[in-house]
């Protein structure tokens, strides 16, 4: 039996920190909170989502040669880069799933400018076969100060910038919540600034990536009502990792934390 929540923010999960729960078991305590989705599978696991009547909202797309720190920022990694993204494509439009996560990569010695020209080069050329397919391409914004260090995407305006220079509607951002306090803070006002270049939200508890409860500094239903206000209809995803031994426990309060 699902909880019953209010709707209107729609819940969805990363499947990352719950890898020592049994995928099935994993979508049926998620379907059991009341979540819609789960965030960052890859297509060999959509099908078990599907079975517990749970979206993908995020495809995942790390993969042995394709990280975080090796992304599209490159243009010696285009070529390979679309191919691979082709297929990822083609899979989330199969399923029916919204949209595939992507990485700018790191910064390696990359000033900011030649790295927005470098990936708005590479995305534009994938873009016109998302957009034929219907799926979304979303850049996730990092922090580098903490845990992915020389990470390019990692502030929003970097972000904002490429989203302008590459004038898609296939093309989006990820605002991860915990990321961007560790880098910017001043969480509301930069998603009532810049909530048109954001299609997707992650959680998590700053510092230190933990529960989303009173442990941490932000507060979780005022951001909620500050994205629900900009009249979102997209997802927002449990990022955190949890400490307790009851990981679905943990779950369940941080979703009702953001249940406004």
């Amino acid at each position: 039996m699902s909880t019953p929540l209010k709707g209107r923010i729609r819940h969805s999960v990363c499947a990352w920190p719950y890898e020592s729960i049994p995928l099935e078991t994993f979508c049926k305590g998620a379907k059991e909170i009341g979540l819609e989705a789960i965030d960052l599978l890859y297509p060999h696991q959509f099908e078990t989502a599907k079975q517990f009547d749970l979206t993908c909202a995020m495809v995942a797309s790390v993969s042995d040669e394709w990280n975080i720190t090796r992304g599209w920022n490159r243009v010696e990694h285009h070529d390979d880069l679309i191919t691979y993204y082709q297929y990822l494509v083609d899979e989330t439009a199969k399923a029916g799933f919204p949209s595939v996560v992507c990485f700018s990569g790191n910064r390696e010695g990359l000033d900011d400018e030649q790295g927005i020209e470098n990936c708005a080069k590479g995305l534009q050329r994938l873009l016109p076969y998302a957009e034929k397919k219907k799926v979304n391409i979303v850049m996730e914004l990092l922090n580098s100060k903490v845990d992915h260090p020389d990470y390019q995407c990692d502030h929003t305006h970097w972000g904002v910038s490429l989203s302008k220079k590459i004038g898609s509607e296939r093309f989006s951002l990820l605002y991860d919540i915990y990321h961007m306090q560790v880098m910017e803070g001043d969480i509301i006002r930069t998603i009532r600034d810049n909530h048109t270049y954001f299609s997707h939200y992650h959680t998590g508890g700053a510092p230190g990536r933990n529960e989303i409860n009173e442990s941490q500094e932000l507060y979780y239903p005022a951001i909620m009502k500050a994205i629900f206000d900009t009249g979102y209809k997209g997802f927002v995803a449990q990022e955190f990792i949890p400490t307790r031994t009851d990981k679905l426990s943990s779950l369940k309060e941080a979703v009702l934390i953001c249940d406004i």
